[in-house]
């Protein structure tokens, strides 16, 4: 395997329209990023009833003008169970989701969607981890972080550090 980078300080996120960084970019008072994602909580193992412990979650991030972390925003708008009995629904936890995703980006003045550049950071919201968190990927042993994972997006960045991430 080839070694990889040590991950920099400020990790770049790329804007990508239309795909799972598209809520993305800078506003007023710095960088922002907006998704909305399934998760579970940490720890939990799947069984009987799961579909009550998959929450959807509407998150915005917002970090100031040199990418530190300022706030978070993160809102459960139901379960995946929820969703299941009314998918179609104008009520529906995805239209719920999508509402409140909609209201927060409004919310946001000056906002242009575009590339980002944040520093890692970590938060535990309802027994789900959210933030941008180092790890070590790398089979060498040297134990030194070389890779960021969007949690609990599943999205993860490593070298060449382009913005460009791995699902």
């Amino acid at each position: 395997m080839v070694r990889g980078m040590a991950v920099p300080e400020i990790i770049p996120i790329a804007h990508e329209p239309d795909y799972r960084t598209s809520t993305i970019g800078r506003f007023s008072d710095g960088q922002f990023l907006a998704s909305i994602t399934y998760a579970f909580p940490d720890g939990f193992t799947m069984g009987d009833g799961w579909e009550e412990h998959k929450r959807l979650f509407v998150v915005l991030h917002k970090f100031d003008h040199g990418g530190h972390h300022q706030e978070s925003d993160i809102w459960c708008a139901g379960t995946w169970a929820e969703q299941m009995k009314h998918p179609l629904d104008e009520d529906s936890v995805v239209a719920r989701a999508e509402a409140r995703l909609t209201a927060n980006l409004a919310a946001l003045a000056e906002r242009e969607y575009c590339n980002i550049a944040i520093r890692p950071f970590r938060l535990t919201v309802d027994g789900v981890l959210f933030g941008l968190v180092t790890e070590c990927h790398d089979d060498d042993g040297d134990g030194e972080d070389d890779w960021a994972e969007l949690y609990p997006d599943g999205l993860g960045f490593t070298s060449p550090w382009n913005g460009e991430y791995d699902t």
